[in-house]
This record gives C-alpha cells, structure tokens and sequence, in this order.
C-alpha cells in the first residue's frame, strides 16, 4: 500500500495583543467601516517586542504536538515557512527544535511568503513519501507587525502575527495529504516585497505591495491551482468539504470560489479575527476549524495560496 501522510494533530497561536479597526483608525486615516467593506478584516493580533516568530511557533508546534499524541523527541524533520525569521541565521526552525526538545533529524526553514505553510507541507510530505521521516512538524508562522509600515494605510491594516502547525505522520490509507501543488513566478517580484535585505540594504525594510496587481493574479492562481489539484486526482468541487483558501482579504477569497464555483457555506474564513497571517494563516484556519468542530475525519479539504514572489499552489487532505 502507498505510503502518503496524514494530519495526526493541529495547533495554532495568536499573540495576546489584539488590535480593532478602530484602534488602527487612531494610527492612520482610516475606519471600520473602510476596512470591513475592503478586505473582511475586524481584528488583527500583534506580538509585542519581545516576542520572536519562533516563540509563536514553538506554541503552535507544542499545540500539534499534544493533539498528535507524540513529543518533540519523535519529530524527524521541522519544515517552517517564514518571511519574518528571528535572525538572518541560523533558521528559526532550530530555534524551534531546541525548544521542544528534538536532537535528531533535520529542521530548515524556507522563504515562500503566503504560500509558505504550502511550500513546506509539501517538502515535509515528500519526506515522508520517500522514507526519510516517520513524523514530520510543518509550522508557518510570521510576525508581520515587525516590519509592517504603520504609516501606509493600505498595508498595514491587513496584517496581523500568528502561527500554525501539523504534524504530519507515515500512513498507509486513503486519508491524508493526496497531493500539493506549487508553483512560481519570478517576473513578479515587484508587486510585493519588503524594501530591505542584508546584501539589499542591509535593512530589514517593510512590506510594499502593488494591491491590484496581487488580486489580479490571486484570484486566478489560487483558483487556477485548485481546479488543477482536484482534477489531476479525480475530484470535483462537489467532492469538497471544506475550502479552507490562504486568509488574504475577503475580496480575493470571494473572487477565488466564485472563479472556482465553491459554495460560499463550504469557505472556512478566520479573516475577520486574524487578518492576513502570510505563512500562518492557512494552518491557523485549519487548527481553527478543528477546534471549533467544523474539520472532522474524512472531510476532503482543499487549501489554495498565493504569496510574494509570485508563489502560489494548492493542497488537497482528506482528514
């Protein structure tokens, strides 16, 4: 029997701190009513300055961890996407493996914007298809607020920090991960992208995005790609459980579904209370869901994203 990987537990973390549209209109010129009717957003949480990106990861990952039933010695491979890291280097995933107690195996990080929690499901997922590990720990988190330019009102009001993680483990079944798709696109680097870098400017810079240009190109990727996944494995809209898309702004999501023909009861959405999350926000949807009792074993869930770079891809699990 095929050797494929399931989710065997889910955790998601926000920062204390939580910031309303109202807070936001005291920073920039800008309202409530502005923001909901643009982007879905209500809420956003921010980690203060002393809180690192691996800290929120670290509490993701232990949240997964437990509702695996397993502890941080039993993970072979940390896979975690991030545009924040806490330094240049070493990775922050090492930060993380330290801190849950794992001496062996491997943990890297990798640079995928929004599309990083796909990116690295599908690098850990690969692991596991391969032999190389039994049990796998994929984190996507961010601390967008660092480096978030609380001046430009157009930005900063649709970020927010947070964290995701799954562990991942080595089955022979028909759930699990069925397939991940990613892709590309270089020639799209200047429609978002943080105006620092070390051999840049050796800066760490804030977030610049060309607005119309990421919706344009979002709501076809991510459609694109999981109209793609779902036919390259048999399935249809109809066969969907959940679709459960990277948490951009309630535009582009509503766009995709409609492109894609799903349902709107079938969109699981956190944008209100998360805000955009990049990395973080599809597994903080799915831990989400699952808290709430609305992901339940056997659900097929479809996950589509699109980030920086361009990146963009889509997932396909059954629970």
């Amino acid at each position: 029997m095929t050797i494929r990987s399931r989710i065997a537990g889910l955790g998601g973390y926000l920062p204390e701190t939580v910031k309303s549209n109202d807070d936001m209109a005291k920073i920039v010129e800008t309202s409530d009513e502005w923001i909901v009717e643009r982007t879905g957003i209500r809420f956003r949480h921010f980690a203060d300055e002393k809180t690192l990106t691996s800290d929120l990861a670290v509490h993701a990952a232990q949240k997964a961890l437990a509702a695996a039933g397993i502890t941080g010695a039993d993970i072979d491979v940390i896979v975690l996407g991030t545009v924040t890291p806490d330094r240049t280097f070493p990775a922050t995933a090492a930060y993380v493996q330290a801190a849950i107690g794992m001496t062996g195996g491997c943990a890297f990080d990798l640079s995928a914007a929004c599309s990083g929690f796909l990116y690295a499901l599908k690098m850990a997922d690969n692991m596991i298809r391969l032999g190389q590990a039994k049990n796998a720990l994929v984190i996507g988190v961010e601390t967008l607020s660092k480096i978030t330019d609380f001046t430009d009102r157009n930005t900063c009001v649709l970020f927010g920090d947070g964290a995701g993680a799954a562990v991942l483990q080595a089955h022979e079944g028909e759930d699990g991960v069925i397939d991940t798709l990613i892709r590309s696109d270089g020639r799209h680097a200047p429609d978002l992208y943080a105006t620092g870098g070390p051999s840049f400017n050796h800066e760490v810079g804030y977030i610049t995005m060309n607005g119309r240009e990421v919706f344009r190109h979002a709501s076809v990727n991510m459609a694109d790609a999981s109209a793609e996944v779902l036919a390259k494995n048999g399935y249809t809209v109809d066969d969907v459980d959940w679709f459960v898309p990277h948490q951009a702004n309630i535009r582009i999501m509503e766009a995709v579904a409609k492109r894609l023909g799903m349902p709107a009861e079938k969109v699981l959405t956190t944008v209100d209370k998360h805000a955009n999350t990049s990395a973080a926000s599809i597994p903080l949807a799915l831990a989400d869901g699952a808290e709430r009792g609305l992901l339940k074993k056997g659900h097929l869930i479809l996950s589509p994203a699109m980030g920086a770079g361009f990146t963009w891809g889509a997932t396909l699990i059954r629970l």
